[in-house]
């Protein structure tokens, strides 16, 4: 809603992200700096949550998988929201905890409770008739949904298993892994949002688009803090079920701001993957 104004906002949602990730870099190295003096000083502050950030070659390459995992999720999300409506995002997305439950045990060896499998299969009739529901269905706008929601799952059970490579400390998590994406981020800009950078140069040179990108990058890197701390204190599939949720209430929000049309499948679809991821 911030970038909505013409005169702050871009069509360039990757350069927007590297933008974040970078902004994110140089908040943690801020707040490590301002945590080591609190340290010396003796005084206890929430700062001193925040170590110094240093990159160390050998931990960025083991947090690179996850990075890599995180710049499909982002590539991939823009990519839906290019081609679906708002209010259809949540659809597109909710298979999310289908894949989340498969990763995990995987990945991290974990079994999922048999009642809560017996869920999935409310979250896949939602998909198939929010599916079904949806006016003027995007094939593409759905894939992409879809690859999304298998990256957004990877993406949370990856923070689970590379949290330990860099001591279980929410600060270095992110820093290396926005690291990483900021130089992952850079050749598909190139790729795919050079030119519209090149005819929106003007707004390049604007303090008031670069105080609202610097705003939005906060506000991310809040999101991601949270992020991590979430998943440490819980659990993969809880958070893929609170991003569920977060969904559904974009979803709502678009057909109040935006006036999407509603069916009575796609809305009854959104309700079941909703009802399924609870």
């Amino acid at each position: 809603m911030l970038l909505s104004d013409e005169n702050a906002s871009i069509a360039a949602p990757l350069f927007i992200t590297w933008y974040q990730c970078v902004l994110t870099c140089v908040i943690c190295i801020i707040l490590g700096n301002m945590g080591e003096v609190t340290r010396r000083n003796g005084s206890k502050s929430f700062l001193d949550d925040f170590p110094i950030v240093k990159y160390n070659l050998k931990t960025g390459m083991s947090v690179l998988p996850l990075s890599l995992i995180f710049v499909a999720m982002v590539t991939f999300n823009n990519i839906c929201l290019q081609y679906v409506a708002v209010s259809f995002y949540n659809v597109a997305r909710c298979l999310s905890l289908v894949f989340n439950v498969v990763f995990t045990y995987v990945f991290l060896g974990r079994t999922t409770s048999l009642l809560t499998c017996s869920t999935l299969l409310v979250v896949m009739v939602g998909f198939i008739s929010g599916v079904q529901g949806e006016i003027g269905l995007s094939v593409l706008g759905t894939a992409a949904g879809v690859l999304a929601s298998l990256f957004v799952s990877l993406n949370s059970i990856f923070t689970t298993k590379v949290l330990p490579m860099v001591d279980n400390d929410k600060s270095l998590m992110l820093y290396y892994n926005n690291l990483n994406a900021s130089y992952l981020f850079l050749p598909l800009i190139f790729l795919f949002e050079g030119q519209i950078l090149l005819d929106n140069r003007a707004k390049l040179l604007s303090l008031f688009f670069w105080g609202c990108m610097t705003i939005t990058g906060v506000m991310g890197f809040a999101i991601g803090l949270v992020t991590v701390m979430q998943v440490k204190a819980t659990s993969p599939l809880t958070h893929n079920m609170s991003g569920i949720a977060k969904s559904a209430f974009q979803s709502l929000m678009a057909f109040y701001i935006w006036g999407n049309e509603a069916t009575f499948k796609g809305v009854a679809g959104g309700r079941r993957g909703c009802c399924g991821a609870g």
